[in-house]
């Protein structure tokens, strides 16, 4: 263990341990439920009222979940919905973007009751990309029909911090907002927008609500490439296609769904005939996509959450994508016919189980989509340019700029009181007993954690002291990571980009330089989204 706190222990951790294994076998077989592991505790004293309770939370927590399968696979795939432009004005993009209960049907013979955005009654269940430009005045309506306050959080867009989402401002049910903010030059990118009500977040998403956002630059140097968009989610399924709680594994690690989908489809086939741009989002939960396209093929990043690299990264083989992050590859149609995999390969985020010291193995690798790829004549083949955009770091290396800069110190932490997680009667609705933590406090909306200058450059380090993988994301602006220290090994980071979401893994302090340009209150957290729920998560006040 690292700096993990476990409050009890004894027997709740025996029981704890019992409920993990069934509830694990269900994470990982995706369809057995069988309790009876609990009988060798039967003859302790007190344990018949404890297994009672137990088996319940279990029942309730851990429904049958439907077999990978019981999705069809191996359909093209589909474009992104639109979100129309209802304006006719130059410059403006106005639109009307609803949040409904939505009826579908993905697995046969089942419908499944999703929250989606738009016009869902078919195409799909991604939310519709908004498509804007630098410059672009938005205007959004939002309107509620959820049985929950809800917001809309334009992630990673500098918008004003009454425009971005927030949960201090939800929008009641039946309600509308109308959001209004206008993209500045040097914002072209990849973004994505989703619920940020605080404590059903988490519902929220996994029930359906994301989409993406492509805000795009009228000097792009790569505009010539063909674009493809893929928005990864993924969807947790009941054997009668309803979408399943989460139990406490899922509060614990983060909710991974079964099916991995992408553009809201399971293993889709992709089919490539020319170089093209692939524009690539992680809108799950908690899932890490490190992704492959397998073997020795390769492939350029030029993009990360902020736009394009200031030059491009050739020859990778893989790319981790932690939740929230996205990022721009270029893909190589290539010489002559062949076939590929787009896969989720095994990434270790070091996922805790109710037992002192232990983690679960990773996931095995998920197949994604089928890749064929049809040969193209060499004329056909596009050049990445060896420079994509100036991008001018923050801070100088010159004058010891990043030892006079302001600074701030964010640290992630955890608790885990077994005994009130076991407790009879506790439910699995933002379970009792766990606590995820920035600076040893849960999120409390009365409280500012932080304050910041606007306009002021700022170093931040991030330390993660768990066992477990933490995506820390900041809102209203993007920074440039500096570096990062593991086991007392500082490195400085390898590339620069503009990002607003990066993973920290266990023991990993991370060096960020970031400004702020606009005063009010700001969110910062972690993006896996149930821990965010349960507290990991605070407040910056920009002044």
């Amino acid at each position: 263990m690292i700096r993990r706190d476990f409050l009890a222990r004894t027997l709740s951790v025996a029981v704890a341990s019992l409920f993990t294994r069934n509830v694990f076998a269900q994470h990982s077989m995706h369809g057995t439920h069988d309790m009876s592991g609990m009988s060798d505790m039967e003859d302790m004293p007190g344990m018949s009222s404890m297994h009672a309770a137990d088996s319940k939370h279990a029942a309730q927590a851990a429904p049958k979940l439907a077999p990978e399968t019981a999705i069809p696979a191996g359909a093209p795939l589909a474009a992104l919905r639109k979100l129309p432009n209802e304006s006719k004005e130059p410059g403006v993009f106005r639109a009307t973007l609803v949040a409904q209960p939505v009826r579908r049907q993905l697995m046969s013979g089942h419908s499944t009751a999703l929250w989606l955005y738009g016009d869902a009654a078919q195409g799909p269940i991604v939310g519709p990309l908004i498509d804007v430009r630098e410059g672009d005045t938005v205007e959004i309506r939002f309107v509620n029909h959820l049985p929950q306050p809800s917001t809309i959080h334009w992630h990673g867009l500098p918008v004003p911090p009454d425009q971005d989402g927030n949960p201090m401002n939800p929008v009641a049910p039946g309600a509308t907002q109308v959001y209004r903010f206008t993209l500045p030059p040097g914002s072209a990118g990849t973004y994505w927008y989703h619920p940020h009500p605080h404590m059903m977040s988490a519902e929220q998403v996994f029930r359906g609500l994301a989409g993406p956002i492509v805000v795009r630059a009228a000097d792009d140097p790569i505009a010539a490439f063909p674009e493809r968009h893929l928005f990864f989610s993924d969807l947790k399924l009941a054997s009668d296609a309803s979408i399943a709680p989460n139990d406490m594994m899922d509060w614990m690690n983060g909710r991974e769904g079964q099916f991995v989908l992408v553009n809201g489809a399971r293993r889709p086939r992709i089919e490539v005939a020319q170089d093209e741009r692939w524009r690539l989002w992680n809108g799950c939960n908690a899932r890490y996509l490190r992704l492959s396209l397998g073997g020795n093929r390769i492939f350029t990043q030029v993009g990360t959450d902020g736009g394009l690299l200031d030059k491009p990264r050739d020859g990778l083989t893989e790319l981790l994508l932690a939740p929230g992050e996205r990022a721009e590859i270029i893909v190589r149609a290539g010489e002559q016919a062949t076939t590929a995999i787009l896969t989720a390969a095994a990434y270790d985020r070091r996922k805790m189980t109710m037992t002192e010291g232990k983690s679960l193995p990773a996931d095995p690798s998920k197949a994604l989509a089928d890749v064929h790829f049809a040969p193209a004549s060499p004329s056909a083949s596009r050049a990445v340019p060896p420079a994509l955009r100036p991008i001018a770091p923050l801070l100088s290396s010159t004058d010891n700029a990043a030892d006079k800069a302001p600074r701030k110190s964010v640290v992630f932490s955890e608790a885990m009181d077994m005994t009130a997680m076991h407790r009879p009667g506790a439910t699995m609705s933002l379970p009792a007993g766990m606590q995820f933590m920035i600076n040893g406090a849960s999120f409390d909306p009365a409280r500012i954690a932080l304050t910041s200058r606007r306009g002021e450059v700022e170093v931040w380090s991030i330390e993660n002291r768990t066992d477990m993988d933490h995506p820390f994301h900041l809102h209203g602006t993007q920074f440039q990571v500096i570096g990062r220290e593991r086991g007392g090994v500082a490195a400085p980071e390898r590339y620069l980009a503009w990002r607003d979401t990066v993973n920290v893994q266990p023991g990993e302090t991370v060096r960020i330089a970031t400004v702020q340009r606009d005063a009010g209150e700001r969110m910062f957290h972690c993006h896996i989204l149930e821990h965010e729920d349960l507290g990991m998560m605070a407040t910056l006040k920009v002044v």
